[in-house]
């Protein structure tokens, strides 16, 4: 996607309002926001029918005073797991140079299947080693909220965090590992409880140097 320029941290990633123009607003502080993905639009209405004729398909109808606002419950729910929050994903100049990884541990998240539309969540451990720009540190755990948010994959979501941080920063190199535990595996078919799904991406130096990557991958293993 083609950043877009703004001039306040307030205006939502992506949106309409975000676009001016820095020399006619005469803007100093302007910053540049490359919007992550599509934000999906809810037909609440639409999506309450259609949980109310599920329900009841389900031999469940959404009557009767607990009931009567489950479907309107459950597509507020969903919205929450499904619309990823706006944010303004600020970066800097590296002006010190700085050369080291950069590492944020146990970032929690929360996504929903595609396969089963069953929650899966855990904790991201999200390391940059950076180039010419730099990302403002809690801007790490928002990227990972805003790739979580929607219909998902694990595999997914570890790449597109990995690949998001490595073209919008132009780091060096990248790392990605997501530990989560699937509802889908732990309430049914072999309901394994407490399994934990580990994935990972790596990316330039950190994938192709050995010990730049084992430094990574000791860093999120580290316990407090």
């Amino acid at each position: 996607m083609e950043p877009v320029t703004v001039a306040s941290a307030g205006v939502a990633a992506g949106g309409s309002a975000a676009r001016t123009d820095r020399a006619a607003a005469g803007v100093q502080a302007a910053e540049t926001v490359v919007p992550l993905r599509p934000v999906p639009r809810i037909d609440r209405a639409r999506a309450e029918w259609a949980v109310s004729e599920l329900l009841t398909a389900l031999g469940y109808p959404a009557e009767g005073e607990h009931r009567a606002r489950t479907p309107e419950r459950v597509v507020g729910a969903l919205s929450e797991l499904l619309v990823p929050a706006a944010f303004l994903p600020t970066t800097f100049p590296n002006d010190e140079g700085y050369d080291e990884l950069v590492v944020a541990r146990q970032v929690p998240f929360r996504s929903l299947c595609e396969h089963h539309l069953l929650p899966f969540y855990g904790h991201a451990h999200v390391g940059y080693l950076p180039g010419a720009r730099i990302l403002g540190l809690s801007k790490l755990a928002w990227v990972v909220e805003h790739f979580a948010a929607g219909l998902q994959v694990q595999e997914r979501l570890t790449q597109q965090v990995a690949d998001w941080l490595e073209s919008q920063l132009g780091a060096r190199g990248v790392g990605v590992v997501i530990e989560a535990e699937h509802l889908c595996m732990s309430l049914r078919g072999v309901r394994a409880m407490g399994a934990r799904t580990v994935t990972s991406a790596l990316r330039g130096v950190v994938r192709t140097d050995a010990r730049t990557r084992d430094e990574f991958l000791a860093l999120t293993r580290r316990s407090d």
